[in-house]
This record gives C-alpha cells, structure tokens and sequence, in this order.
C-alpha cells in the first residue's frame, strides 16, 4: 500500500504541473516557437510542432529523472 500512495502523490504532482502548464499557455508561445512548421492553404492548415516537441521532451526528462531519481 505504500508503494501506491507514493505512486499516486507523483502523479498528482505532475497532473498539478501539467495543469499550471495550460494556464501559463496564454502567456508562454509554446505551440508558436520558430521551427515549428505551419502551411496554410485556403482550407487547410497544417501545424507541425518539431522544436515545441523537443522543448517538451526535455522538460518532461529532466522533471521525471528528479521524481524517480529519489526512488
């Protein structure tokens, strides 16, 4: 049972930060970065969001390396 409360505090930590990371989207350009690709036809967008995916996967890496790192 301790195993699970501390599993389910973790993911609570990160659904809070996941949920302070959309409120801050208005504020940060995070889906506007440069080398983010965007083709735009009459009817058509297409949105590619390359560097936004790379920034992401950093700050997801190093935010589970400090939770899990403690283990």
């Amino acid at each position: 049972m301790d195993k699970i409360g501390k599993l389910i505090i973790e993911l609570g930590v990160i659904f809070i930060i996941i949920g302070v990371l959309f409120v801050l989207f208005d504020r940060v350009p995070l889906f506007r970065l440069p080398g983010d690709i965007v083709i735009r036809k009459e009817h058509f967008t297409l949105y590619i969001p390359i560097v936004t995916s790379i920034v992401l996967s950093i700050l997801l890496t190093i935010i589970l390396n400090i939770i899990f790192r403690n283990r």
